[in-house]
């Protein structure tokens, strides 16, 4: 089941997307803890880190060794700008650097980056060989499908990122003009697969055990890499693995497994950007572990209304003690 990048072998072949906003060092801890050997940095515009801007600085403040084999993802135009901010995250420790060229953001895109770039694939091939150059460690590439429905050119960019020396590919099964809406075309992705050598990783609407099955089976990719379906559940990535393996879907923990859960991740966000950031940043994955419990709704009020952490750790405990006397009831 193993996959090897470059020098790089990784056992298990699920991975942590980038998500912007989401796969921050908090959280990358707290999922690497449930299991999952490969994860992904959060997107980190090449400029913001070249000219120390405080988001970009922020999201690789982390000690890449510390979380090794970290996958840093580079956004950008610029093809020296790439370069250089590649070798930076090579000298903090990244063991894989990804340039992405599937982010379907306005804010991005009208900068001509992410998936911009499958508009034009000889800047695209540019900005990969200057990557490529730049650093010893491997360089990776995520991409969709194409633009849109009638220029879906996945297949050819992964032709020439091959030839670059892009040891593995990502593709998300939608344009970037279909950006999340309808349904990931993950046998699309096959024609990416029989067009190069390389691992080939599918992404898109794997929310499920099943879901990663069958991606896989009707895509034909040597792994998953899962996003949206591992919000508020952190354990989700090494359940796949498990389920790929073995074939036996693992039981999920038990809310109080859940909640001990939940409250680590939030003291590594409060250590990581005080109490005043970090709880504004906490509140979606709080909404996300708690989706579908008694008297949720009323309850994240008080706890994004909480002044402190014992204050808000009270909160949740309360949460969660009152969602397990209504279920025993």
């Amino acid at each position: 089941m193993g996959i090897k990048i470059g020098k790089i072998a990784i056992d298990s072949p699920v991975f942590l997307a980038p998500m912007s906003g989401v796969t921050d060092q908090p959280y990358r801890r707290i999922v690497r803890k449930q299991g999952p050997e490969l994860v992904f940095s959060e997107m980190i515009a090449s400029k913001e880190m070249l000219h120390s801007e405080h988001s970009g600085i922020r999201k690789l403040k982390t000690n890449c060794q510390l979380e090794y084999p970290l996958v840093v993802q580079l956004a950008g135009w610029d093809p020296k700008d790439m370069a250089l901010a590649a070798k930076m995250s090579e000298e903090r420790g990244a063991a894989i650097v990804d340039i992405n060229m599937g982010c379907p953001a306005k804010k991005v895109v009208n900068k001509f980056a992410g998936s911009a770039l499958m508009q034009d694939l000889n800047s695209a091939s540019e900005i990969i060989r200057s990557v490529v150059n730049a650093v010893s460690i491997p360089v990776t590439l995520k991409m969709r499908t194409g633009w849109d429905s009638k220029n879906r050119n996945a297949p050819e960019l992964a032709v020439i990122a091959e030839s670059e020396g892009i040891q593995m590919v990502t593709v998300h099964g939608r344009t970037r003009c279909q950006a999340y809406k309808g349904e990931a075309d993950w046998s699309f992705i096959t024609q990416v697969k029989d067009a190069v050598k390389i691992p080939v990783i599918a992404n898109g609407d794997v929310k499920t055990v099943y879901d990663a099955q069958k991606c896989i089976k009707i895509s034909g990719a040597d792994g998953v890499m899962i996003g949206r379906g591992a919000y508020g559940k952190p354990w989700f990535l090494n359940h796949v693995t498990k389920f790929l393996e073995m074939g036996k879907v693992p039981l999920p923990p038990s809310l109080t497994q859940q909640k001990i859960i939940l409250l680590e991740h939030l003291d590594l966000m409060m250590t990581h950007y005080g109490f005043e950031n970090g709880a504004r940043m906490a509140r979606k994955h709080i909404t996300w572990y708690t989706k579908g419990l008694p008297l949720a709704s009323a309850s994240r009020q008080r706890i994004y209304s909480s002044k402190n952490l014992t204050s808000l750790t009270n909160e949740i405990e309360s949460l969660y003690e009152n969602a397990l006397e209504r279920m025993a009831a």
